[in-house]
């Protein structure tokens, strides 16, 4: 089967409007905005969460200090970050979900998992290495592959991190894994309390990065 094109594809989705049209329970409380960046050539890919309300006004993803946190993490510029010919971003949910009771980022609609997500990582099979930025990125993905292990929690999954980057019984060509903590400030209390994040983890992740980009 030929391989979509990204540019056909990535304008597509950014006239989607799935949440509002045809929605899964109460419809996106906005216009929709879908935020992602595809690439025929990057061999890292960054799954999140959603965009968050300062996306959602910029429509560049990870314009906010969760994407400051996120590109010291990766030990990336911004420049290197933006560059669509060596990164991928392709959060769970493309638009803001709009805000909880207690003003909260809702979960991301789970129509982008359903329309999109399989076409797009088919029409990237270059990609190499994904990294899964927080808990709806890893359920997904990792319930697609066969042979990598299942955790409960967010904290378990990236404990074993090294189980998904240097897995056993993957298939042939698949993509490695690698898991990540949201980088949202309220984390900062979760990254105290698992100093092995900063002084195992992260450095294998930067030299990962900065071997394929």
């Amino acid at each position: 089967m030929a391989r979509e094109n990204i540019l056909s594809l990535e304008s597509e989705i950014r006239q989607c409007r799935v949440c509002v049209d045809a929605p899964s329970g109460k419809p996106l409380p906005h216009e929709p905005r879908p935020v992602t960046v595809l690439s025929s050539t990057a061999r890292v890919a960054i799954c999140g969460q959603a965009p968050g309300n300062r996306v959602h006004q910029s429509g560049v993803p990870f314009t906010d200090p969760s994407g400051d946190r996120l590109r010291d993490w990766v030990g990336m510029t911004s420049e290197t970050f933006y560059d669509r010919g060596r990164i991928a971003i392709v959060p769970m949910g493309f638009c803001f979900p709009g805000y909880d009771s207690k003003g909260s980022d809702l979960p991301p609609r789970r129509e982008c998992g359903r329309t999109w997500h399989s076409r797009v990582f088919a029409a990237m099979p270059q990609i190499e290495l994904i990294l899964l930025v927080g808990g709806s990125a890893q359920k997904w993905h990792l319930a697609r592959q066969e042979g990598l292990p299942r955790f409960k929690t967010v904290t378990e999954t990236v404990r074993n991190w090294r189980e998904y980057l240097e897995p056993t019984d993957a298939p042939l060509n698949s993509p490695k894994f690698l898991p990540l903590p949201h980088p949202s400030w309220r984390n900062t209390a979760w990254i105290r309390k698992n100093p092995w994040f900063n002084s195992e983890l992260l450095p294998v992740l930067r030299e990962l990065i900065q071997a394929m980009t």
